[in-house]
């Protein structure tokens, strides 16, 4: 594994980032974990912080969701919600993030018994916050989990109907294996009907065939991980032609055993050949790394050069829900920034 040289190491702290692929549920630190656990007197499974990092290996997707999905147990008012993205984005801020559009999962809370305003309402309160103190403009993106049936996922965007300006798109989370994007071809339909944005997780755990149900069946404008498209060249020629974005997450890839070692992963094959590749940070509180620390560890890693860690920004600038005209001033921010010294 090369050593993060000091040129690349300032460019990584000084390029303007955005993040893509992103789970605000996922930013639970275990200290506001258990903050939270204490205000509403929930015992939770660990007894310390330590207990609970150690809980973080994970040999599988599911292995995480089940911890995952315990955690966000502790969520429970406005100002929890509050408290959780105000964290991400003070982590943010100081990773040079200037732009995020967060997933989250209402029917992770929903089933719970606490309501759409209270998540929502939450989430936009911090969201309004980070823009006033640190200049981050921030979207929600409303994702469906794909292990519940897409009855759940209708229900869901009906009752999130009443709150529709208040989010951006839809996507779709969860365990992959035996959840095919074809299950909810109708509630996409539904959802760009109503004039949201579309994204879905796929080609994670499963096949490069998932990829290609999302972008045709879904109408997916980005795919959240899509590591396993080199599984069908016919696929990585379509990305490449398309400019079809992929959110990568490296450290999350790693954490959950998509791949073995970073050093064996396919950004640095896929970005060379001209797939549209962004870096982001997943459930960064789980995988033990934040959207900087995913830069330095594919440079560590894989070599990536100066131009093409550019490039990476540059391309999650394009493939945000931005309007062009923020885009454009983004992408000069960028560029500045990589021939500053």
């Amino acid at each position: 594994m090369k050593k993060l040289d000091v040129a690349r190491e300032s460019l990584i702290r000084r390029l303007p980032k955005v993040e893509l692929h992103l789970h605000i549920e996922g930013t639970l630190e275990p200290e506001l974990m258990f903050g939270l656990a204490a205000k509403h007197g929930i015992a939770l499974p660990y007894a310390s912080v330590e207990a609970v990092r150690a809980a973080y290996n994970f040999s599988d997707l599911q292995s995480f969701l089940d911890l995952y999905y315990a955690g966000c147990d502790v969520l429970r008012d406005r100002t929890d919600f509050y408290a959780l993205a105000s964290s991400y984005f003070t982590r943010a801020y100081a990773d040079g993030v200037v732009h995020a559009e967060l997933f989250f999962d209402p029917q992770t809370h929903t089933v719970r018994g606490v309501p759409m305003d209270v998540i929502i309402g939450g989430l936009r309160d911090a969201m309004e916050d980070a823009h006033k103190r640190y200049g981050i403009t921030s979207d929600l993106i409303l994702c469906f989990l794909r292990h519940l049936p897409e009855a759940d996922a209708f229900a869901t965007l009906e009752a999130a109907l009443p709150y529709l300006s208040e989010f951006v798109g839809v996507g779709l989370d969860s365990g992959e294996r035996g959840n095919p994007p074809s299950k909810f071809e109708r509630v996409f339909a539904r959802a760009r009907g109503l004039g949201l944005r579309v994204v879905a997780h796929a080609g994670e755990e499963g096949p490069a065939e998932y990829i290609t149900e999302a972008l045709d069946l879904l109408k997916a404008e980005r795919i959240d991980h899509g590591v396993r498209c080199d599984e069908d060249p016919a696929l990585v020629a379509r990305l490449v032609r398309d400019q079809i974005p992929l959110t990568v997450c490296p450290l999350s890839n790693v954490k959950l055993c998509v791949v073995k070692d970073l050093a064996q992963h396919n950004f640095a094959k896929l970005l060379r050949q001209g797939v549209v590749l962004t870096v982001n940070s997943d459930d960064p509180a789980y995988f033990g790394g934040y959207v900087a620390d995913n830069y330095r560890a594919l440079v560590a890693a894989l070599d990536l050069t100066a131009a093409e860690l550019v490039r990476c920004a540059e391309n999650a600038v394009r493939a945000s829900f931005l309007p062009s005209t923020a885009k454009a001033a983004l992408l000069t921010r960028v560029r500045a920034a990589a021939v500053s010294r």
